[in-house]
C-alpha cells in the first residue's frame, strides 16, 4: 500500500529556495542580532563559532523536514554534511567582518549588520546548493525511484548476427 510519505515529491528548485531563504534566511537574521548581543560579552568571532553551530542544527532540521521535502529529521550524514557548508560560511562572514574591521576602525552597528548580512546571503546561496545538490539529493532520488513510472517500450530493430564492417560504420556516419 502507497504512503503519503511515499507520495511526496521534492519541491522544484524555485520552491526550494523560496523555503531555504524563509526557513535559512530567518535563522540567520535572529542569528546575527543574537551574534551582536553575545559579541559584547566575547570576542565576535567565538560569539560567531557558537551561533553558527547551534543554527545549522536548527536549519538542517528545518530544511530536511520543510526546504527539500525529506519528510522527517535530518540524519547524521546530512548533520555532518550541512555542517561542513555552515564551516564554508563561517569562514566566509569571519573574512568580511575582519576585512570591515581593516578598513574601518570602528565601524557601528548597523554598518556591521550591513557587512555580516550580506556576507551571510552570499554564503547561504552557495549553501542552498550544496544542499540540494548534494546533502538532499539522496532523497530526492529515493523518492524518484518510488514514484510509479512508465514501462519501457520494447525496441523492434532487428539486430545483424555480425558487426557491420569498419567501412560500412564509416560509410554510414
Amino acid at each position: 500500500m502507497e504512503t503519503a510519505q511515499s507520495r511526496q515529491r521534492a519541491p522544484g528548485p524555485f520552491t526550494s529556495f523560496a523555503r531555504f531563504v524563509l526557513c535559512g534566511g530567518g535563522v540567520g537574521v535572529a542569528c546575527s542580532f543574537a551574534v551582536a548581543v553575545i559579541a559584547l560579552w566575547i570576542p565576535w568571532m567565538l560569539a560567531n563559532a557558537l551561533i553558527t553551530a547551534g543554527s545549522t542544527l536548527l536549519a538542517t532540521e528545518l530544511h530536511a523536514r520543510f526546504t527539500f521535502g525529506a519528510g522527517g529529521h535530518a540524519t547524521r550524514r546530512q548533520h555532518a554534511q550541512s555542517a561542513g557548508s555552515a564551516a564554508a560560511a563561517y569562514a566566509v562572514t569571519c573574512a568580511a567582518m575582519s576585512a570591515l574591521h581593516q578598513l574601518v576602525a570602528a565601524p557601528d552597528a548597523v554598518l556591521e549588520q550591513v557587512v555580516y548580512l550580506s556576507a551571510s546571503a552570499l554564503a547561504g546561496v552557495a549553501r542552498f546548493a550544496v544542499l540540494r545538490l548534494v546533502v538532499f539529493a539522496r532523497h530526492r532520488s529515493q523518492v524518484a525511484a518510488t514514484l510509479p513510472t512508465a514501462r519501457p517500450v520494447p525496441a523492434t530493430v532487428a539486430r545483424d548476427s555480425a558487426p557491420a564492417a569498419p567501412a560500412v560504420l564509416c560509410h554510414a556516419a
